[in-house]
C-alpha cells in the first residue's frame, strides 16, 4: 500500500478538478442498505494529508453524502489485519467503502466482506485490461480498479553508455552486467525487493512468471509451483546472492531501502516501481539525469511483473450501497486519473491516458509501463492469500539465504501451499 502515501501529492489538487464532477449513475445494486447517504472509507494511513482535502471537495458537492476518512496503519500487514477484523463484525462494520490490495480482493470476496458490484455500471473497457482482472473473483466483479502498478528494471544509463552496452532483456544480460560491469564503477549489481514481506512474494512471482510457470491455479484450488520454471525462477534469485552479484544486504531491502540505493547510486540495476524512477530522477537525486527503465527481463526476453495497486470496494454491509458506487465513481473518474499520475506519479488505470502525448513528454517512462502492465499478470488468487503470501515469503528467503538449494525450496513450497489448499 505503500502508492497511498505517495498519491497525496497529487490528490491534493484535485478538490480543485472535481468540483463540478457528479459520479455518473454508478450503483452497487445487490444487497442491502439504503441507497445513498453518509459514508465511511476505510484506507492505509495518509501520511501525505491528500485524502481530507479531496473527501472535502465531495463533501461540498454531495452534502448528503458525505464521506468520513477512517485511517489505519501505514503497514500493509496491520491495514489488512485491522480492515479484517472490522469486517468480521458484519452489519457493525465502520467501513462502507475500502482501499485494498489488489491481492486482497479474492480473499475478501471469498469471505463474504464485500459484495458483488454490477460490472455494467462502471467504465471497465477504458481501463487497462489486465487491472480489470484483480477486480475479480469466481467470475464476478468485487471491486473497481484505482491505481495500477507493474515492476520496472531501472538501470544507470550513464554506465551502460559509456561501456556501450545496451540494457539487459534477459536474465543472461542482466547476470554478466551485473556481475562484470558493476564491480568496474564501484557498484552493486542488481537488487529487488528481498526482505520476507509482500514485496518478497512479488519478486518471486515474477521470477516464476518470468520463466514461464505459475504459483496457484483455479483461485488457489490448485496448486502448480512445483514445475521446472518455478525452480529456474527461484534458482536465478539464489544464486544471483550465492555469486555476489546481488548483494547480500538487498535481502534486507524492501521498496524504499531498494530505492534509496539505486537513488544514492550503489546499485546498477533494480527492479522497482515506477515511483522509484520518479524519485531517481529528481533533481534533489544522486543519479538525477542518469536513469533508464525498461521492462523485467526474462529467460529469453522480456519477463512478466505481478501487478500492484489498489481496488476500491463495497463492503457486503454498507449502509448506503449506491453513495458508495457514486464514490467510486468519482475516484475512478478521467480527471482524478490523471491527476494521479501528474502530482503523484503513480500509474492510472484508465488506457488512454497512457497514449497522451503531453502526459508521455512529462513522463517519458509511460510507453515502458503500459507494455508492462500489459504483459503483467495477477499475485495468485487465493481465499487464504495472506497464508499464501507468508509461505512464499519464508520459503523463498531460506533459497536466497543460502539455506536450502531452490529444488528443495520448490518442494517445500508445494507441501505448504498444498497444506493450505487443503
Amino acid at each position: 500500500m505503500r502508492w497511498i502515501r505517495a498519491a497525496g501529492r497529487g490528490l491534493l489538487v484535485l478538490v480543485v478538478v472535481m468540483t463540478g464532477y457528479v459520479a455518473s449513475g454508478a450503483r452497487a445494486d445487490e444487497g442491502g442498505g439504503d441507497g445513498r447517504g453518509p459514508l465511511t472509507l476505510a484506507t492505509a494511513g495518509d501520511l501525505t494529508g491528500y485524502l481530507g482535502p479531496l473527501l472535502q471537495g465531495w463533501n461540498r458537492t454531495h452534502p448528503g453524502e458525505r464521506v468520513t476518512l477512517v485511517e489505519l496503519p501505514d503497514s500493509a500487514d496491520e491495514t489488512h489485519a485491522q480492515m479484517a477484523t472490522d469486517l468480521r463484525d458484519g452489519d457493525r462494520s465502520r467501513f462502507d467503502v475500502l482501499n485494498i490490495d489488489v491481492s486482497w480482493t479474492s480473499e475478501f470476496a471469498a469471505a463474504g466482506w464485500i459484495r458483488p458490484l454490477p460490472a455494467d455500471r462502471f467504465p471497465l473497457r477504458d481501463f487497462l485490461a489486465p487491472v480489470v482482472d484483480t477486480a475479480t473473483y469466481d467470475g464476478r466483479l468485487y471491486a473497481v480498479p484505482y491505481v495500477t502498478n507493474a515492476g520496472l528494471l531501472l538501470y544507470r544509463a550513464d554506465v551502460l553508455a559509456k561501456e556501450g552496452v545496451p540494457p539487459p532483456r534477459t536474465w543472461a544480460e542482466l547476470e554478466r552486467c551485473a556481475r562484470t560491469i558493476a564491480p568496474k564503477h564501484g557498484l552493486d549489481g542488481y537488487a529487488g525487493q528481498f526482505l520476507p514481506y509482500e514485496g518478497l512474494t512479488v519478486n518471486a512471482a515474477e521470477a516464476v512468471y518470468s520463466a514461464g510457470g505459475s504459483v496457484l491455479g483455479d483461485e488457489g484450488a490448485r496448486v502448480t509451483v512445483d514445475s521446472a520454471a518455478a525452480r529456474e525462477g527461484i534458482g536465478f534469485l539464489a544464486r544471483g546472492v550465492r555469486e555476489g552479484w546481488i548483494p547480500k544486504r538487498a535481502l534486507t531491502y524492501k521498496e524504499e531501502e531498494s530505492r534509496q540505493a539505486f537513488q544514492d547510486g550503489r546499485l546498477l540495476f533494480l527492479r522497482n516501481w515506477p515511483y522509484a524512477y520518479v524519485a531517481a530522477s529528481a533533481p534533489s537525486s544522486k543519479v538525477a539525469g542518469k536513469v533508464g527503465a525498461v521492462p523485467l527481463p526474462g529467460p529469453d526476453g522480456p519477463g512478466t511483473s505481478v501487478l500492484g495497486g489498489s481496488n476500491l470496494a463495497v463492503n457486503t454491509h454498507a449502509r448506503h450501497p449506491d453513495s458508495a458506487a457514486r464514490l467510486i465513481a468519482y475516484l475512478t473518474s478521467e480527471p482524478v486519473q490523471r491527476q494521479v499520475l501528474t502530482r503523484g506519479a503513480l500509474p492510472p488505470v484508465r488506457a488512454a491516458l497512457y497514449e497522451d502525448p503531453g502526459l508521455i513528454r512529462a513522463f517519458p517512462y509511460l510507453p515502458t509501463l503500459r507494455e508492462s502492465v500489459l504483459a503483467a499478470a495477477p499475485r495468485p488468487k487465493s481465499a487464504r492469500y495472506d497464508q499464501v503470501s507468508l509461505v512464499v515469503q519464508s520459503v523463498v528467503h531460506d533459497a536466497m539465504a543460502g539455506h536450502e538449494t531452490p529444488e528443495a525450496a520448490v518442494r517445500r513450497l508445494a507441501r505448504e501451499l498444498a497444506a493450505i489448499s487443503r
